[in-house]
């Protein structure tokens, strides 16, 4: 079956992005105005980030943001079997400040976030850096997919670790110079185990993983930015957050992530997963302080 549908899908992804986006309009038609996937979600999160936009500006938003979420799960089809010519014509980033860590003999921490097209990323970090590039990424459920997806996010030597397998793998991963991409506003999976700190202005977990193992092994820690140029062309930006992590704490190095990435949403609204649930939930004292700042 896997073959089956690998066959179908790699079919489809020689077609040209102009066609594939056409199929990406009719199912965006289909989940927004059908299916109405998670709009309820949606407008609450936008209506907690920004509650100075009007309804209609909030509605806008969405609307955008739909369309770049589907358009990043078409794009995700064309990766079966696109070529180097057509990632670096699409993708770009300044690789330059990672490399000369790099240099410097130093392991990095990339703290990225869901914001769109994170698939493109992947490819191109794994291309134009010189040490293992390593991403911790959550299985998706259906076995055939997840297979195709870790096929090709692999295809440039991205050494893929599942979240489940991590805390196994890790020593063999940091048995030598690295550089881990993490998700870094995952919701934690106990709101008690977090880092508890205003976001837009209301309370929300962030994980603990990323800020304290930076610390612990006093890595690099570079915020990394996308920017939907148009569609189907994406930037990476990647700005320094601190070259020791030992130098601060892990609830400092959180607070500089979280400030990095709201003044990039607050650029670039709609390019953020708002049916990703921020504020699932609730802060209650048994979680412990909100952090200030």
């Amino acid at each position: 079956m896997y073959y089956l549908v690998r066959g179908l899908l790699y079919g489809i992804s020689l077609l040209p992005f102009g066609i594939l986006y056409l199929f990406s309009d009719l199912f965006y038609i289909i989940v927004y105005y059908l299916l109405k996937y998670r709009r309820g979600i949606v407008m609450q999160n936008l209506a907690i980030a920004f509650p100075e936009k009007t309804a209609s500006e909030r509605k806008k938003i969405a609307r955008q943001f739909y369309r770049n979420l589907i358009d990043t799960f078409i794009e995700s089809i064309k990766f079966i079997s696109i070529s180097e010519k057509q990632l670096e014509k699409r993708s770009s980033g300044d690789f330059e400040m990672i490399n000369g860590l790099i240099a410097k003999g130093k392991n990095i921490h990339l703290m990225a976030a869901h914001q769109f097209n994170w698939e493109f990323a992947n490819l191109l970090y794994a291309r134009k850096l010189s040490i293992p590039f390593v991403g911790v990424y959550m299985p998706i459920s259906n076995k055939i997919i997840n297979r195709l997806f870790y096929t090709f996010r692999k295809k440039y030597g991205t050494v893929l670790i599942s979240k489940d397998d991590f805390k196994n793998k890790r020593h063999e991963v940091f048995a030598k110079q690295y550089i881990l991409a993490l998700a870094a506003d995952q919701n934690p999976g106990l709101p008690g185990n977090a880092y508890w700190m205003n976001f837009f202005e209301k309370p929300a977990p962030f994980v603990t993983g990323p800020a304290k193992g930076a610390v612990k092994n006093n890595t690099a820690v570079v915020f990394v930015g996308f920017q939907k140029i148009k569609r189907g062309h994406y930037h990476f930006t990647n700005s320094l957050l601190t070259e020791n992590g030992a130098d601060h704490s892990p609830e400092e190095l959180t607070k500089m992530y979280r400030d990095a990435l709201e003044k990039l949403i607050r650029d670039d609204p709609a390019n953020y997963l708002w049916s990703h649930r921020r504020w699932r939930w609730d802060w209650k004292e048994e979680y412990g302080p909100i952090l200030p700042g």
